[in-house]
C-alpha cells in the first residue's frame, strides 16, 4: 500500500513539479544569483563591514597571528551549536577557543525539544550521555487537537534501536552538560566574554576582539573563527545577508504536577488564532508555549497578559489541562520570546564561518532548531577531518562552500515544513485556508503512510524535501477531494482552487528563500565536488 501510494503521488505531481522548478530556474535563479555575486564582489573588493574591525597589529592582551597562541578554531558562544562543536573539534583534536557571554546555566523557554533525528546527530557526535541524568523525558510522537478531536502521531521508530527516540528537557541543564563535556578535553578553552568584533585584515578574519568577565579588552586569533552567538547574534551582518522575520511570539508557562492526556508525547492544539504547544521537560513539569502572532504580545506587567491567557487561550486547552494551565498563571511566571525565521543566505568569508540560529532560523512550532545544527555539524566535522592545516583561509573559504550545499536534505526540509505548517496550523477567515486547515488534521488522522510521511520528514528521520513536497501538495489534493466529493459545485470548485493557489503561495516562497537548485538539484553544485586544499 505504502509502495503504491508514493507512486502515485509521484506519477502524479512530478511532471507538475518539475515544470515549474524549470521555469522557477530560469526566470529567478540567474537573476539572483547574479545580483549575489556582484553584491559579494562589492563587499570583498570594498572591505565593507558594519561590524567587522580591522586590526593590524598587537596590542596589550593579545596573541598575534604568529606568537604561538597555538588556537586553530575560535567558537564564538557556547550554546547548543556552539558547545555541540567545540566538543567535536576538539575530541578530532583540534585546539578550540570558545568565548562565552555567560556561562552560568541558560534559563529559555525554547530549544527543549530534541527530535529523534537530532537525538541519532547526538549519538554520531558522541554527545548522547548529555541528555542523561537531565531528568530528560523521552518524547515518541505528536497528539493533534482540533475542535474537540484528537489525532496521535507516533515516529516511525521501528527500524532504530530502543533508546532512538525526541528527548525534552531544559534547556539550559542540556547545554550545561555539553559545555562540561567539551571542558574535559585539555585542548578545549572555555572562557567567559563578549565578543565585541571580529578582526579582519586584508578581507580575512583573523579572530576575535572580546571583552573578558573583568572588563579587560583582549584580541584571540586563530585561522578558524566560528560564529554561533546565537539568535540575537551582534556578528552575523558581516558574515550573511540577514533577512529577519517575527511571524509571532511565543508565551511560556510551565505546568506543574499534572498529565498530558498523551503520555511522551507533544501536544498541539489548533487554536484560535495559533497554535498552543505542550509537551514534558521533566517528570513534574509540562512546558506550555502560547503562539501570538505579530511582534507584540499583551503586556505582563500590567496583567493583560494574564487575563488574555485565562479568556481566551483556557477555554481552548485541552479539559484535562486546563486546571493546572490556570494555576500556573496565576503564579505568574509567564515568559515571552519572540519566534524569529531567517533563511542561511551566507556571503562565504575567508577565515569565519556562521553556524546555529547566528546563520539559520526556522518557527520553533516543530522544535527543529536543534537538529539542524547538530546535523550541520556533522557535516562540518567530516568536511574539517581531512585538513591538517587551516591557515590557506582563501583555499579553505572556497572549500567549505560545499557546506552550504551539503546540509541542505535536513535544513531546507525542517526549515520549510516549520514555515509551511505554522501557516496551515494557524486560524484565518479565509475559506480555502480553512480547508487547507481541516485537510491537514484529517490527512494525518488517516495513519499508515499519510501521517508516518510528515512525521518522518518533521523528525529529522527522513530528510528528502522532495518528499515533503509531495505530501504538501497531497494535503492539498486530499482537500479539494473532501470539496467536491460526493456533489461538486461552482462554489466548492472555486474554493478549491483557491486551496491549491493558497498552498502553492504558502510553500513556494519558503523553497525560494531556501535555495531551489540546493534543494532539488544539489549535484549541479560544482563546491560539492571540490576536494580538500593540499597545503605544502
Amino acid at each position: 500500500m505504502e509502495m503504491f501510494f508514493d507512486n502515485y503521488i509521484v506519477g502524479t505531481f512530478l511532471v507538475s513539479l518539475f515544470a515549474f522548478l524549470f521555469l522557477f530556474i530560469l526566470r529567478r535563479y540567474n537573476n539572483n544569483n547574479n545580483n549575489d555575486n556582484n553584491t559579494r564582489k562589492k563587499r570583498f573588493e570594498t572591505g565593507y563591514s558594519r561590524e567587522i574591525k580591522t586590526q593590524t597589529g598587537a596590542g596589550k592582551g593579545e596573541c598575534s597571528p604568529g606568537n604561538g597562541s597555538g588556537d586553530e578554531v575560535i567558537i564564538v558562544g557556547a550554546g547548543v551549536a556552539g558547545a555541540a562543536l567545540a566538543y567535536t573539534l576538539g575530541k578530532d583534536g583540534r585546539r578550540v577557543h570558545v568565548i562565552e557571554r555567560d556561562l552560568t546555566e541558560p534559563d529559555r523557554i525554547v530549544g527543549e525539544l530534541l527530535q529523534p533525528g537530532g537525538y541519532l546527530k547526538l549519538v554520531e557526535l558522541g554527545l548522547e550521555d548529555c541528555v542523561e541524568d537531565i531528568d530528560a523525558q523521552r518524547v515518541l510522537g505528536y497528539a493533534l487537537f482540533k475542535d474537540g478531536r484528537n489525532t496521535k502521531l507516533s515516529y516511525p521508530l521501528g527500524k532504530f534501536q530502543a533508546d532512538v527516540s525526541g528527548r525534552s528537557f531544559h534547556n539550559g541543564r542540556f547545554i550545561q552538560r555539553m559545555r562540561e563535556k567539551a571542558a574535559t578535553l585539555p585542548n578545549v578553552k572555555l572562557e567567559q566574554g563578549t565578543v565585541t568584533s571580529l578582526l579582519e585584515e586584508k578581507g580575512t578574519i583573523i579572530g576575535v576582539q572580546y571583552k573578558t568577565k573583568d572588563g579587560e579588552e583582549l584580541r584571540a586569533y586563530a585561522p578558524l573563527t566560528i560564529v554561533c552567538d546565537g539568535c540575537f547574534s551582534n556578528l552575523r551582518r558581516s558574515l550573511c545577508n540577514p533577512k529577519v522575520d517575527v511571524p509571532s511570539c511565543f508565551v511560556g508557562l510551565v505546568l506543574e504536577n499534572c498529565e498530558l492526556p498523551f503520555s511522551n508525547h507533544g501536544h498541539v492544539i489548533l487554536g484560535d488564532p495559533s497554535p498552543i504547544l505542550f509537551y514534558p521537560i521533566s517528570s513534574t513539569e509540562v512546558r506550555c508555549l502560547v503562539d501570538v502572532p505579530g511582534k507584540k504580545v499583551p503586556s505582563v506587567a500590567n496583567g493583560e497578559m494574564a487575563n488574555h491567557l485565562k479568556t481566551v487561550v483556557a477555554q481552548q486547552v485541552p479539559p484535562e489541562l486546563r486546571d493546572a494551565f490556570i494555576a500556573a498563571v496565576d503564579k505568574g511566571n509567564i515568559r515571552t520570546m519572540p519566534n524569529r525565521s531567517m533563511p542561511a543566505d551566507p556571503h562565504p568569508t575567508p577565515g569565519a564561518l556562521l553556524m546555529g540560529d547566528a546563520f539559520n532560523m526556522r518557527h520553533p512550532l516543530t522544535g527543529g532548531g536543534m537538529t539542524v545544527a547538530l546535523s550541520d555539524i556533522v557535516v562540518l566535522r567530516d568536511l574539517l577531518r581531512p585538513l591538517h592545516n587551516l591557515h590557506d583561509a582563501a583555499s579553505l573559504t572556497s572549500y567549505l562552500e560545499s557546506f552550504y550545499t551539503l546540509r541542505k536534505p535536513v535544513a531546507s526540509t525542517i526549515n520549510t515544513l516549520a514555515g509551511a505548517l505554522y501557516k496551515v496550523f494557524s486560524a484565518s477567515p479565509d475559506e480555502a485556508r480553512k480547508e487547507m486547515r481541516q485537510a491537514c488534521f484529517d490527512y494525518l488522522s488517516l495513519g499508515g503512510v499519510f501521517s508516518t510521511g510528515p512525521v518522518a520528514l518533521l523528525s529529522g528521520l527522513n530528510p528528502q524535501p522532495l518528499s515533503l513536497v509531495l505530501h504538501f501538495f497531497a494535503v492539498a489534493i486530499y482537500g479539494v477531494g473532501r470539496l467536491l466529493l460526493p456533489f461538486p459545485s461552482f462554489q466548492r470548485m472555486w474554493i478549491g482552487a483557491r486551496l491549491i493557489w493558497s498552498a502553492s503561495g504558502i510553500i513556494f516562497p519558503i523553497i525560494k528563500a531556501e535555495g531551489v537548485r540546493q534543494m532539488f538539484f544539489p549535484a549541479t553544485v560544482p563546491a560539492v565536488y571540490r576536494a580538500p586544499p593540499v597545503v605544502n
